[in-house]
């Protein structure tokens, strides 16, 4: 149909000089002229093809028509709602009236709607508890407009009636159009199609001389191709990565997904006893179920100040349990790290010449894991060095103490029930700064200053507690689209009990925050299920055209 259809144009054209409106074409196949929107689609299509090869031109005229929503077709078919009420009544006097249920069953649901037109028009009358017909004859001026619309996309009744007919749903406003047609440079009444291509048979053969090629559109855009994506998860983790680097943190090294119970709860002072611990809470390993043991003097200032007290504190006068800290789980928590990279932090101040001597690794399946998590830390502070070469270099003090500025943002995992705002694996951005005399007050403009970066300036702050901070705070942040405050993050300073076990002096104090990945990337996409972000649900399409997040 449409080398027909093209081939009527062109014929026109040759007869007629030009086409003045393409409503009045009839395509092949048809029988009256297409005055129809889908019609001007199909003739559309076939004066794109010509024009492509400059066969012709056309210009495009807009124009507002109307067309029949399902319901209006079935007026202009059946008649409307009210004509078929008066029809399933008798007339006033020549029989029983209809009661109100029993016209629902002759009539179906258009019989409520069609009761009240009725009357309105002065067709039926109550009498008694049934309806009958007041006039013998009607004319179903509804039904009469719905076919003159169909037939026409407009009313001679005007606008007012048409605005009726939508107020109704019975018809809605289409944009439409149509097109002039007149001759191009290369008009023909042959639609032969040039060639695209040149290929060796018309080489052999020497018809490429006469050939007609089709032109190369050196404009055109090519196919957009299927490059990668960014989860929006990796463009907020961006982001805030950068945040913390603009503001001179060194990133930690967190890819042990798996620690010892020591290193994710003992080193944080969290008691042996403690719920998170449990098993409803934490994912343990079978296979192996026990890690290789952490620095013996270490472990032994730990367990005592667990079960006997120090520093200044009681401790928890509880049974102390190696097979218990000994565990290997899936972290909770990515302060297992930090609290590991603490431990190598006050190394000068135990008066070791490298963290690379002891195994200070946290929950090592081997040796040599531990081994590599001390170079790559023992890089870390190299290269915390290097940067201060460019800044003011950081005060140390005849005890070895060297102020620091750590984060990490990584996976941690937490054996709980999912649901449209929990999964069992998520990430978590931490961060710690290391330095004397630091106080609360410190902390808390430390807070203000990276969620403004983030956007975030009208805070509030609760008091918590955390088995290895103390004081502690919970972070609020007021959400202009939910209009309410939503917690965003938890934040304390670390307890002299985890800090002086480590070989920090007693006036070193240490801030520590935390908050997940997964809320502001949530709250800055418009994402309301997690399950939507992370996991088999996620979409690959929304990857794809998610934007680059900007705080």
């Amino acid at each position: 149909m449409a080398e027909a259809l093209q081939q009527l144009i062109l014929d026109t054209l040759h007869a007629s000089g030009t086409i003045g409106d393409t409503r009045t074409l009839i395509i092949p196949g048809q029988s009256k002229p297409a005055a129809s929107s889908d019609a001007q689609i199909i003739i559309r299509g076939a004066l794109d093809s010509l024009d492509s090869r400059e066969m012709i031109t056309y210009t495009t005229h807009e124009t507002l028509s109307h067309v029949l929503t399902p319901e209006g077709a079935q007026i202009a078919l059946e008649g409307s709602h009210e004509a078929r009420v008066w029809a399933a009544l008798p007339v006033k006097g020549e029989g029983s009236p209809v009661l109100p249920e029993e016209l629902k069953k002759k009539v179906g649901d258009s019989a409520k709607a069609g009761q009240g037109n009725a009357f309105k028009n002065g067709w039926i009358t109550k009498e008694g508890k049934g309806l009958v017909k007041l006039v013998a004859s009607i004319v179903d001026s509804t039904q009469q407009d719905m076919r003159e619309v169909d037939a026409t996309g407009s009313l001679a009744a005007g606008e007012k009636a048409l605005a009726e007919l939508r107020k109704r749903k019975l018809i809605v406003q289409r944009k439409g159009q149509w097109f002039t047609v007149e001759k191009g440079p290369n008009f023909s009444t042959s639609i032969a199609k040039p060639e695209t291509d040149l290929t060796v048979d018309m080489l052999t053969s020497g018809s490429w001389k006469t050939a007609t090629f089709k032109k190369y559109n050196f404009e055109a855009e090519g196919i957009p191709t299927n490059g990668g994506a960014f989860h929006p998860l990796l463009k907020v983790r961006e982001e805030i990565r950068n945040i913390f680097l603009e503001m001179g943190f060194t990133e930690m090294p967190t890819a042990s997904f798996v620690e010892s119970g020591f290193w994710c709860f003992d080193a944080l002072f969290v008691p042996q006893q403690h719920p998170a611990r449990d098993l409803q809470d934490t994912f343990y390993l079978s296979d192996p179920s026990s890690s290789l043991p952490p620095p013996a003097d270490y472990y032994a200032r730990v367990s005592q100040v667990h079960e006997h007290g120090g520093y200044g504190s009681a401790g928890y006068r509880a049974p102390w349990s190696h097979a218990e800290s000994s565990k290997l789980l899936l972290r909770t928590h990515t302060t297992a790290s930090s609290a590991a990279m603490l431990y190598k932090l006050a190394a000068k101040c135990r008066g070791e010449r490298t963290p690379a001597e002891s195994n200070g690794g946290s929950g090592e399946l081997a040796h040599e894991h531990g081994d590599v998590r001390a170079q790559v830390s023992a890089g870390i502070l190299d290269a915390q060095d290097k940067s201060s070469q460019s800044q003011a270099k950081p005060k140390v003090d005849d005890d070895g103490f060297r102020p620091a500025k750590l984060f990490s943002i990584d996976r941690v995992f937490r054996n709980e029930t999912t649901d449209a705002t929990h999964l069992a694996e998520f990430h978590q951005v931490e961060g710690v700064v290391a330095d004397r005399g630091l106080t609360l007050a410190d902390l808390i403009g430390f807070m203000r200053l990276f969620f403004k970066k983030l956007g975030l300036e009208n805070l509030r702050f609760k008091p918590a507690y955390n088995p290895y901070t103390e004081p502690s705070l919970e972070i609020f942040a007021f959400h202009p689209h939910l209009r309410k405050w939503v917690e965003i993050g938890n934040s304390g300073m670390f307890r002299p009990e985890m800090l002086e076990p480590m070989g920090f002096p007693k006036d070193v104090r240490v801030h520590g925050w935390g908050l997940s990945l997964e809320r502001p990337t949530m709250i800055r996409y418009g994402i309301n299920n997690i399950r939507t972000l992370l996991g088999h649900k996620v979409s690959i399409e929304s990857v794809e055209k998610s934007p680059a997040v900007m705080f």
